[in-house]
């Protein structure tokens, strides 16, 4: 009888945004986990300059991108007259798993909204109003991606 293939299991280590693969011999596997992770970063950084290129053309100002901290990260934090944008970019190299917006769930918005007030309370900006955008952007094999906003999405 062929050996009993391993069970494959996938944790996310505490401190390390890599996953951490047991159940497996090291090597190939370890690779095509870091492999796709790197694809997936890449997909993502792509949709935010899509993004953030699109929202500046729309008029608004870039005040900050990629903003990190404990809590987690905001995409794009832009100036819109007397607003500020808060932008949540969302990217998906199709369609089959249904628009891109529809990851931007209640808790990653309940989260947005704590970054939100982390984010105003440390730069000090007090804008007359606060709104958050959902931009999807959807890679095209030929010619420009498709972008949607959303303004005021939640």
């Amino acid at each position: 009888p062929a050996p009993a293939r391993p069970h494959m299991v996938i944790h996310k280590h505490p401190r390390h945004p890599q996953f951490r693969v047991s159940g497996f011999p090291t090597g190939s596997l370890r690779g095509m986990v870091s492999a796709m992770t790197r694809a997936k970063d890449a997909v993502g950084a792509y949709g935010e300059r899509v993004a953030v290129r699109y929202l500046i053309d729309q008029g608004m100002v870039l005040l900050d991108r990629n903003w990190r901290c404990r809590a987690g990260e905001l995409d794009a934090v832009l100036r819109d007259g007397d607003t500020v944008v808060f932008a949540e970019v969302k990217t998906r190299r199709s369609g089959r798993f249904g628009p891109p917006a529809e990851a931007v769930v209640p808790a990653k918005v309940r989260r947005l909204r704590r970054l939100a007030a982390l984010w105003l309370a440390q730069s000090r900006v007090r804008p007359r109003e606060v709104r958050f955008d959902v931009v999807s952007v959807l890679p095209r094999s030929s010619g420009p991606a498709t972008v949607e906003h959303l303004r005021g999405a939640f």
